[in-house]
């Protein structure tokens, strides 16, 4: 059996444990507005979209990758083969209106469901379920800013998944330099006349629907230079008419669709907006305010393409498993007649898919409990309640973007490495992954971008208190863990204690780097955000691992899975942990060294 060939099976019992144990699925379910998150709903929902992930969209993925997106000769990007079909069966099932307002047709439901169902979504057919995401992302972004107007007339129909999102920031000349935005939008009566041209809008075109909202970042006439001046518009590719459908063609224009590494079933469009005069397009709440606005939506998206890490390092497991398990190539060491053969039995691919396993549990316990932390942010009767949430949510959501895309390109690689030669191959389907993986650290903002808003905005800012806070629970959990009399508890606990230490030294450290050079937060900020990241999946591990422990005890017989909980816990602690020492030491001694040669000494004799 070829990589190709093996299906993607939802992990349901790794997710039912992360969201009872770690995430506290049933306190969520009891927050206000969540009253129909019954158990029996939580389990129809998973299992459903488990089915839908496994039989309708897994098969698409390598079709998707092999035949790709095309721009047609009428300026309409076609998809895959099949796609048209699975957005249908995603429309007829509601399923994109999951986490919103039953009032505008969505099902009330918490988010960390929702992430739940995005997960294994992404697991099967990332290029696919990028679109729902970034719709879910828009409606988020019109519910908290457009007027009661806007949101009539287009939020049922992209709840529904009638109309898709996008977002639109990205332009030629400006990148990530959000203050180089070009983008115009002239006052025309109720309405905005949008100029400009916009690159890298995922289904920024494409054949699944007849409407596209695009959400648009530009400024008016008067706007104030930088950041300060850009405003948000709704700019449809069709105008809607007075009854709610769909009119004339707005001007809104793909001009190309970008030629990828990766996620080749996603169409990537650069749009232009308003070559006849400017396209007809709709304030979005307060001039000059449209940066603050998208960051709602970047910031879902950001917690989302995180999950994303997840989702192609959990596919690429999978594959890397079964490949390994039907694969003989020599004799183990150690090996005894009858058993099995295959190169699972090999230390160093051993090695390698412990290491994906633990690093994958690792990331599901960590953006779970950012995704329940952001249920209860928005939902909880008690204020302090939500703003402590919400500090639990800024904090971690660089920390996870960064940390866990990062993760999954590994996981991805690593997974290519267990298939050997043939992991090379494109026949044997995990190159893919490796392939769509890659965009998943740049998009929503690179790494960089995560690691200087970490430091920044969530640690300077503050005088480390958040950081410092959490890190504290973080070690105070591995004290108590380290005087366990089991004895895979006890490494992890003594093992997380130190590596919370050596964050704590690291945050210590930020507070006053910039006093002596402006420049050391920012070379330590890539390796301050690795650094954090390791000792959060750390902490989930752990907490893991208690759980486990405490529930075989008490006699549960499913003792298969729940004993492979302090194992794994235990190979995290001494195989990853340890860099955070390592981290640490970068951080401290290391960051004068990178900018310690000349531009001149950089390129040498080149």
């Amino acid at each position: 059996m070829t990589a190709a060939a093996i299906p993607y099976v939802p992990p349901l019992k790794e997710i039912r444990f992360i969201l009872d144990h770690l995430a506290g699925m049933a306190d969520v379910a009891a927050l206000p507005g969540f009253e129909d998150a019954s158990p029996d709903m939580v389990d129809s929902i998973l299992g459903e979209a488990a089915k839908i992930a496994e039989n309708v969209l897994a098969p698409l993925n390598g079709v998707g990758d092999v035949q790709g997106a095309k721009l047609g000769a009428d300026g309409v990007a076609r998809t895959a083969e099949g796609w048209g079909a699975a957005w249908q069966a995603l429309v007829e099932g509601g399923w994109n209106g999951l986490p919103f307002d039953p009032a505008r047709g969505g099902m009330g439901l918490p988010n960390l469901l929702n992430t739940a169902v995005q997960e294994m979504w992404h697991s099967a057919n990332m290029a696919f379920a990028l679109c729902p995401m970034l719709t879910q992302g828009a409606v988020n972004a019109m519910q908290l800013y457009a007027t009661d107007a806007l949101k009539d007339i287009y939020l049922p129909r992209m709840i529904s998944g009638e109309w898709t999102g996008t977002m639109n920031i990205t332009e030629p000349q400006a990148g990530s330099d959000l203050a180089a935005i070009r983008s115009r939008a002239v006052p025309e009566g109720d309405h905005y006349r949008v100029t400009g041209q916009k690159i890298f809008i995922t289904y920024g075109d494409h054949d699944l629907t007849e409407n596209i909202v695009h959400l648009v970042l530009a400024r008016l006439p008067d706007a104030p230079p930088g950041v300060k001046g850009i405003s948000l518009f709704v700019v449809p590719k069709f105008l809607v008419n007075a009854d709610g459908s769909v009119g004339a063609r707005n001007q809104v224009k793909c001009v190309s669709l970008e030629h990828k590494l990766g996620i080749h079933g996603s169409p990537t469009a650069v749009l232009s907006f308003g070559d006849e005069g400017g396209a007809t397009g709709w304030l979005v709440g307060e001039a000059n305010r449209g940066l603050e606005y998208m960051f709602t939506m970047m910031n879902h998206a950001r917690l989302s393409v995180a999950m994303q890490g997840l989702s192609i390092a959990e596919r690429a497991y999978q594959q890397a498993l079964a490949y390994a398990r039907d694969r003989v190539q020599g004799k183990p060491l150690g090996w005894a007649e009858g058993a099995s053969k295959g190169i699972v039995n090999h230390p160093d691919v051993r090695r390698l898919l412990m290491g994906m396993k633990s690093r994958i549990e690792a990331m599901r316990g960590l953006l779970y409990t950012a995704a329940a932390a952001v249920d209860v942010a928005h939902h909880h009767a008690d204020e302090g309640a939500r703003a402590q949430a919400g500090l639990l949510v800024d904090l971690l959501t660089p920390i996870a973007k960064g940390w866990c895309t990062e993760t999954g390109l590994q996981l991805a690689s690593d997974g290519v490495q267990v298939h050997g030669g043939m992991g090379f191959i494109e026949e044997t389907g995990a190159a893919q992954h490796l392939r769509d993986a890659r965009i998943t650290t740049i998009y929503e903002g690179t790494t960089a971008i995560q690691a200087n808003d970490l430091v920044n905005r969530k640690i300077l800012r503050d005088g480390g208190r958040a950081a410092n806070g959490l890190l504290d629970e973080i070690a105070a959990l591995g004290r108590e863990l380290g005087g366990a009399s089991d004895e895979a508890l006890r490494v992890t606990g003594v093992a997380l204690a130190d590596a919370a230490q050596a964050a704590k030294d690291a945050v210590a450290w930020l507070l006053t780097a910039g006093a002596q050079d402006v420049r050391l937060p920012a070379a330590a900020s890539a390796t301050l955000l690795e650094l954090m990241g390791v000792v959060a999946g750390g902490w989930q591990l752990a907490r893991a691992a208690k759980v486990a422990t405490a529930q075989l005890a008490e006699g549960d017989p499913d003792s298969v899975f729940l004993s492979a909980k302090p194992l794994t816990a235990r190979f995290y602690a001494e195989h990853v942990l340890p860099r955070a020492a390592a981290l640490r030491t970068t951080v401290v001694s290391g960051s004068a060294s990178v900018m310690a040669l000349s531009e001149e000494q950089l390129f040498g004799a080149a």
